[in-house]
């Protein structure tokens, strides 16, 4: 999955926007946000590392660490809390409908609840 097919999915949802948080320049090399439009928190974090596509998501702690065991792609997350969520390198062993599979569980835990 490209960058942008991979921004444009996380588009796909409900109310979600991309952010550009960190960088004055959005390129390639600039972390992409995605967020949810009401409480503005963030579900998916897009970026380069090490010349690989990456993205975190967020997870319960039990999924996060079986993820991690399942797939060699699946790490502790860069720059985020290592309990909660994880960093997704792309172009590795993630299938591509398990890739979309955590990204829409991220976006579960993150928007809001409905009373």
């Amino acid at each position: 999955m490209t960058r942008q097919k991979l921004i444009d999915y996380c588009l796909s949802l409900p109310l979600v926007y991309e952010d550009y948080p960190f960088d004055e320049v959005t390129d390639d090399k600039a972390w992409t946000v995605m967020r949810h439009q009401i409480n503005k928190k963030s579900f998916a974090l897009i970026y380069m590392r090490n010349g690989k596509l990456c993205v975190n998501v967020k997870c319960n702690p039990i999924e996060a660490g079986f993820m991690r065991q399942v797939y060699t792609s699946v790490t502790p997350a860069y720059h985020m809390n290592k309990e909660h969520w994880n960093t997704i390198t792309l172009g590795g062993d993630v299938p591509e409908d398990e890739l979309k599979r955590m990204i829409n569980k991220s976006y579960d835990l993150i928007k809001p609840k409905v009373k």
